[in-house]
């Protein structure tokens, strides 16, 4: 079993060596050697200590955490047929051990007497919190329960997971299996030339004349933007709105019945746990204390929005009339409206600014900005890859390595859309042999066009110099942590609606004249982003933020509704749900055909279930964090210990304390939604 690639623990993953053929072998050794622990502690007469219970738990439960943790990520980056098959050959198993694992009351009780002996008394703080995250979430996981609800209990998170994987797999189907193929140029008057670029050379790879378009975000939304032929924008858009619904291309990728099946699961595990809904149960470890301070929470957002979203909207409907000839604003219009409004009224493109934005210099200006402020060196590091796009860094500090990271950065088949950060491995420091956290870091950007066989420079629009910035603020939350113990390094431990602290604190830097200088340079001139042009995207940064914010709070309550008072067996659907939100805070009302949950893989796939709210919710937090940086401005001897402080109480304790007590470590107080509503434009002037 030596050459078993999921194996090695030595380092780094060793994708150079993996083979689909591993994955069982490699998980039932893994599965069998966690067992035995779990039985020898379960049988174990003597008193459990932090060394003698907690260390080998823990270390039995990483390695196997780590060995599915590479195939995971390899099977949402490179999916095929033989390791997806492989993947939800094993997934039941990995599945049935963690739910046995969370309902071991044997193991459960240990925790409870460990949390009561004297010795947790003289434990530091983030050991007393991984113990009480332990008793919290064999709560959760049932350990409670009579055997016969055991039981079930377990049945429900293996038909949940693998529910789950199907809704992702289905919308990974769905998007990769759909291609528009134009052969009249003349249908694509208005798309910008590196957009048309992409779609030939989409069209050649496959053999094909013409130009190429799919439902991967940098191929389909150039469309809706730019593209002066509206019935050619209303084909995308109803496309992407139909995605793995009964109106898409095959029947066998509905996720209808299998949002209404995993809702019906979440709801009998809530009742299982005595709790009213799968809202409370998702709440008992954020920083939100119930659904009615949440649902609260969004409304008050809506109602401060809804104003200028109203405004927003009368905006664009009255420029596509009187300006574009659009009597009546479609979906499919909304997007290319509102660009053509944008450069009307501010006098540049989105297309205009991407010019400045070439990928070595977004990544070069990125790391100087890290390394600016918190102290630290970013280098070029070699490491087995899985694919040839993906490049490898390191993190040092004072010569020291501190984390490492993977790059994966462009769209393409096979590969799950969106963006997102996972840890491939954790910090832990166990007798001195200290562990280095590594983090994957993955986008779907516009892959680099090849003209006449030559690869040209890839170009990121400003939205996806934010993306990369985000992903980035979670990678520094994985990698730059202080904390010693594995299970609160990091992002281990934090609570769900806190964890976007980081990633939406580095978007402001996006919008800093100091930092664009260090990253742009003309395709053509390279020059830096001229000042002229700065200053007008600085003027239309809350262009339509009315839009976006009620946007969000829409997802957000629709979300939270599902998971607690939607009954998915009673009359109403969810699509009538959804429709209820949306005439309640919503002031565009997609078309009836519109089937936007059946892709929100978010809520059913992606682990935001009664959790979407906590993008906004750490918006506070970080507009507020944010905050503490502008009114440093002009002082670079407080601007170096701001950042420092933001590393110190934020980033570096991890999970080790409430999220709650870190912002306030930083802020000197408590949060509030000011520095949000300024930030996105919503202030009385």
């Amino acid at each position: 079993m030596t050459d078993n690639a999921l194996l090695d623990f030595s380092d780094l993953p060793r994708f150079d060596l993996f083979n689909h053929e591993h994955v069982t072998p490699a998980i039932d050794v893994l599965l069998t050697e966690a067992r035995q622990l779990v039985n020898a502690l379960e049988t174990s007469n003597a008193t459990p200590t932090w060394d003698s219970f907690v260390i080998p738990l823990e270390s039995v439960t990483e390695r196997l955490g780590r060995a599915w943790g590479v195939v995971s990520h390899l099977n949402a980056v490179v999916d095929t047929t033989e390791l997806r098959a492989t993947y939800n050959e094993n997934q039941p198993k990995v599945t049935e051990f963690w739910t046995e694992l969370g309902q071991n009351l044997k193991l459960f009780e240990k925790y409870k007497a460990l949390q009561a002996s004297n010795e947790y008394h003289t434990l530091n703080f983030a050991r007393k919190r991984i113990i009480d995250n332990a008793v919290r979430d064999f709560r959760l996981g049932g350990a409670e329960l009579s055997d016969d609800k055991k039981i079930r209990f377990a049945e429900i998170q293996e038909q949940h997971a693998a529910l789950s994987t199907r809704f992702s797999e289905n919308v990974l189907d769905a998007t990769n299996a759909y291609e528009l193929l134009i052969v009249d140029e003349s249908r694509l008057a208005g798309l910008p030339e590196d957009v048309k670029q992409a779609a030939h050379t989409s069209a050649e790879r496959e053999g094909k004349a013409g130009w190429r378009f799919t439902l991967h975000f940098p191929s389909y939304f150039p469309v809706l933007q730019y593209a002066n032929d509206r019935s050619l924008r209303e084909t995308i858009y109803r496309a992407i709105s139909t995605k793995a619904s009964e109106l898409g291309e095959k029947p066998e990728w509905d996720n209808t019945k299998n949002i209404v099946d995993l809702l019906k699961l979440r709801k009998e595990e809530a009742a299982l746990l005595g709790y009213q809904s799968f809202a409370e149960v998702s709440l008992v470890p954020k920083m939100a204390t119930s659904p009615h301070q949440v649902i609260q929470f969004l409304q008050d957002l809506a109602r401060r929005a809804r104003p200028f979203a109203e405004n927003d909207l009368a905006e664009v409907r009255s420029f596509a009339k009187n300006e574009l000839g659009i009597d009546k604003l479609e979906a499919w219009d909304m997007a290319y409206a509102s660009e053509k409004l944008r450069e009307q009224r501010y006098a540049f493109s989105e297309q205009e600014v991407k010019l400045y934005f070439p990928e070595d210099k977004v990544i070069n200006g990125l790391f100087r900005l890290i390394q600016t402020m918190f102290g630290v060196e970013i280098k070029r590091d070699v490491s087995p890859v899985w694919h040839s796009d993906v490049t490898f860094f390191r993190i040092e500090k004072q010569g020291h390595l501190i984390g490492q990271f993977y790059l994966d950065l462009y769209a393409r088949n096979g590969k799950r859309g969106g963006a997102w950060m996972d840890d491939a491995r954790g910090r832990k420091n166990l007798a001195g042999n200290l562990q280095t956290p590594i983090a994957y870091l993955t986008c779907n950007f516009t892959e680099p066009a090849i003209v006449d066989g030559v690869k040209k420079p890839a170009y990121f629009t400003h939205d996806e110099v934010i993306t990369l910035f985000h992903e980035f603020g979670h990678g520094l939350h994985h990698m730059l942590t202080a904390v010693d113990e594995l299970g609160v390094s990091g992002i281990a431990g934090v609570e769900w609606d806190a964890v976007e602290l980081p990633s939406q604190f580095m978007e402001n830097f996006c919008w800093e004249w100091d930092v664009l200088q260090h990253m742009t340079a003309h395709a053509e001139t390279g020059e830096s982003l001229p000042r002229a042009l700065y200053d007008k995207m600085i003027a239309a940064k809350n262009f339509q933020s009315g839009l976006q914010m009620l946007r969000q709070v829409e997802f957000s309550l629709f979300d939270m509704h599902l998971h607690d008072d939607y009954d998915p067996n009673g009359m109403q659907s969810v699509a009538d749900l959804l429709a209820e939100v949306r005439h309640k805070v919503a002031v565009i009302i997609p078309p009836a055909f519109n089937r936007f949950q059946n892709s929100f893989s978010h809520i059913f796939a992606g682990g935001y279930a009664a959790g979407y709210y906590s993008y906004k919710w750490a918006e506070v937090l970080s507009a507020d964090a944010y905050g503490a940086f502008e009114e440093a401005q002009g002082d670079p001897n407080r601007l170096a210990e701001t950042g420092l402080a933001f590393q110190r109480e934020i980033l570096s304790v991890g999970g080790s304390r409430p999220a709650l007590e870190s912002f306030t470590a930083f802020r000197g107080r408590e949060p509030n939604i000011d520095a949000l509503l300024r930030h996105s434009g919503m202030t009385s002037s």
